[in-house]
């Protein structure tokens, strides 16, 4: 989730609906300019017994943080915490339970993407290696409760704590025990938006039974190959789901602003501090009339965090982020940008997956979203096949697409093997959830504390 330290007061007032469209005009980049942003999630433990570390222990997550530093990383401090740590490669944040993010930076080609990957890697374990710590690349804590996992110190997770019971059963589950893998992409119109907009939320159930990497909960089978995804679908249903009104004639910028306005808010970012403004709404603030401020009206950030505080598949801000992934390992955490640069990046491959999609109606696009969960690559599509078959579809594409881009690196290989991971998923049909469950009923025996060897 975003990190936040300046209040930027200087900003301009927002007094008009153009105000509300600008960010995403302004994201519109001729092709040769796209860039690809990568975020990935990873759980924390402790290696002598598996507990998730609190902020402030020693060897826990602040001092993880610090230690960062080393690596030329500077520290983002929130009333006097450390909450963030930015460098050449991004930032590293901290997500509500203490799982760290690395939020990459822009950049060029996938190449650049997985060495920034492994940089970051190789950073957080030479430093887990000195304070007893490790790190696992799953989509779910498979064995903690909500009362077992720390609070980490941000003013915006105490307002969204606060918040989500009382709008879904689930939403402390998916701030507290889930991490994802995103991908960031950039558009080059209105129109070259809305069509990448409608391929990722079709397809972001494929993604989710690719990824999928969160079997178990509290000690056991969950009954799910991806309750991550599970999670969503009660969390907070207005500002989440599959978006119908993308598929619909005439899609662009001022809807998506429309879809916004009625998303209520969550908090308002002042001197330092976050102002609770849960389920209130943005457009009383336009007025003037918003409770938790009363006769301000929003700055141009206010606008640009209220867009960060809605979590559909697919979502819009000055770019497009792909949402519907597990956390996974390192190898995955490079797929995942690959198989959507791939589809998205090339126009000739973003026409032939967008054909792939195309006849499907809104209630099968819902049926496969919510098929998919439980289970993954053999949840059935329109036309009698099944989602491995699509995926099957899906790479080919994407590899095309990959090819056309001829990004090279230093051996003169292009972007195409980042694609293997999910070559082999697809080949034997079987969802790295699959894999974990064979291997709890196989090799470890129901024992699974055999889990936390799977780390990264």
């Amino acid at each position: 989730m975003s990190t936040r330290t300046v209040s930027n007061r200087n900003d301009p007032v927002i007094e008009s609906r153009d105000q509300l469209i600008a960010p995403m005009i302004k994201g519109e980049k001729p092709a040769s300019a796209w860039k690809i942003g990568t975020e990935h999630e990873k759980f924390v433990f402790d290696e002598a017994d598996h507990h998730a570390p609190s902020y402030d222990e020693p060897g826990g997550i602040r001092d993880l943080l610090l230690a960062l530093t080393e690596f030329g990383w500077k520290p983002i401090e929130e009333n006097g915490k450390v909450i963030a740590m930015a460098g050449a490669d991004g930032t590293v944040s901290l997500e509500p339970a203490g799982q760290l993010e690395l939020s990459g930076d822009i950049l060029d080609n996938l190449h650049q993407t997985c060495a920034e990957t492994g940089r970051h890697l190789q950073q957080v374990k030479a430093i887990g290696e000195r304070t007893g710590k490790s790190f696992l690349g799953l989509g779910l804590w498979p064995d903690k409760t909500r009362a077992e996992l720390p609070i980490m110190p941000k003013g915006r997770y105490e307002i969204m704590l606060r918040h989500m019971p009382r709008v879904g059963t689930m939403g402390l589950d998916m701030m507290l025990r889930t991490c994802t893998i995103q991908v960031n992409l950039d558009y080059a119109s209105e129109a070259d938006m809305a069509q990448k907009f409608r391929v990722g939320l079709a397809l972001q159930p494929l993604a989710t039974a690719l990824f999928a990497n969160s079997p178990f909960l509290e000690g056991k089978p969950n009954g799910y190959l991806s309750y991550r995804s599970h999670i969503w679908s009660d969390t907070d249903p207005q500002r989440t789901g599959m978006l119908p009104f993308v598929f619909e004639d005439g899609f662009g910028y001022d809807r998506y602003v429309d879809y916004m306005l009625d998303v209520p808010m969550y908090f308002v970012f002042r001197d330092g501090k976050y102002i609770d403004a849960a389920g209130q709404s943005f457009r009383d603030f336009m007025k003037g009339e918003l409770p938790a401020l009363p006769g301000e009206l929003p700055l141009a950030s206010d606008w640009v965090d209220h867009l960060s505080t809605a979590f559909p598949e697919v979502r819009l801000k000055s770019f497009l982020e792909m949402r519907g992934a597990d956390g996974g390992p390192w190898n995955r955490i490079c797929a995942l940008p690959a198989l959507w640069v791939g589809l998205l990046y090339d126009q000739t491959a973003l026409d032939a997956a967008w054909d792939l999609v195309k006849h499907w109606s809104m209630e099968e696009r819902e049926a496969l979203r919510n098929a998919v969960p439980k289970l993954g690559l053999k949840a059935p599509v329109p036309g009698g096949q099944v989602l491995l078959d699509v995926a099957k579809e899906a790479l080919e594409i994407a590899r095309g697409g990959l090819a056309a881009r001829g990004r090279l690196n230093e051996s003169g290989d292009n972007e195409t093997g980042f694609l293997w991971p999910l070559d082999e998923i697809v080949a034997r049909g079987e969802t790295p959830a699959e894999r974990l469950l064979r291997l709890y009923d196989t090799e470890w025996r129901g024992n699974l504390s055999r889990i936390y060897e799977e780390s990264f």
